[in-house]
């Protein structure tokens, strides 16, 4: 059995909002073992409090850094002096970055220079080359709507299977998959333009591939591609929406072909 990978999480609670912890740790457990965890600020604050009582539940390590310029996030150097010092002790794969601070691209080029897997998280407000220097980048503020409303969904069919009840629901579904749709960082057209043109140029003589391969050849075009992000669970539903494409299961792959 391959080792599981190990990563560091590093959490700049400057820039990001306590209420993602739960979101930010479920989803660095998909990328292997966390055997570093790390949040740093000034903790003397007011404003970290909330944070603060974040961190034992998580065995988060606090990272004590003090503002001593006006206006200056003290966090992002001390957050880089640190996941450098990790670097070269070379005990970790990989660095899940969490922030929304376009300070940090410099950090997430050189960790993947230096052959580390490098996935960041932030809001819908990270700028782009903060995305595009990771190799995976998650939005947080557009998965924790979706989180939060397949749990409102669960607890409400649990209440109520009234017909009325159903058809709000499912005009709700519409509305904010739009929403989603709407804040995702990477139009549809531009995603089905990207499709299209991975199929053409690394497809089979069918014009087509498996759906597995095609998920991974749009991840390294968008990092921070999730279909997630546009109301849809999985690939092969989002996928679906496209006239363009057609898709056949194949065994337990699916596969998927230009029209």
């Amino acid at each position: 059995m391959a080792e599981e990978k190990r990563f560091a999480v590093l959490i700049d609670i400057e820039n990001i909002a306590p209420k993602y912890i739960e979101l930010i740790m479920n989803e660095a457990s998909n990328y292997g073992n966390i055997t570093i965890k790390r949040a740093y600020g000034d903790w003397t604050r007011q404003s970290s409090s909330t944070w603060r009582g974040k961190l034992l539940d998580y065995s988060i390590i606090p990272m004590q850094q003090f503002n001593n310029t006006f206006g200056k996030n003290s966090s992002d150097s001390a957050l880089i002096i640190d996941a450098m010092n990790i670097l070269y002790r070379n005990n970790v794969d990989g660095f899940i970055l969490v922030s929304s601070d376009s300070d940090f691209t410099r950090l997430a080029a050189t960790l993947k220079e230096e052959g580390k897997v490098v996935v960041g998280m932030g809001e819908s407000k990270t700028p782009v080359a903060l995305r595009n220097a990771c190799d995976y980048f998650k939005v947080l503020d557009l998965l924790y709507k979706e989180t939060s409303k397949t749990s409102s969904k669960k607890s409400q069919k649990k209440k109520t299977q009234s017909k009325q009840k159903q058809k709000k629901d499912s005009d709700d579904d519409i509305a904010e998959a739009a929403e989603s749709r709407a804040e995702a960082s990477t139009d549809l057209d531009t995603i089905e333009r990207a499709i299209i043109s991975i199929i053409e140029a690394s497809g089979d003589e069918d014009n087509g591939m498996y759906i597995g391969t095609l998920g991974n050849s749009l991840i390294r075009r968008y990092p921070d591609f999730d279909t997630r992000n546009y109301g849809a669970g999985k690939l092969s539903k989002f996928l679906e929406q496209f006239d363009s494409l057609q898709l056949k299961k194949d065994g337990d792959s699916t596969y998927v072909r230009l029209l």
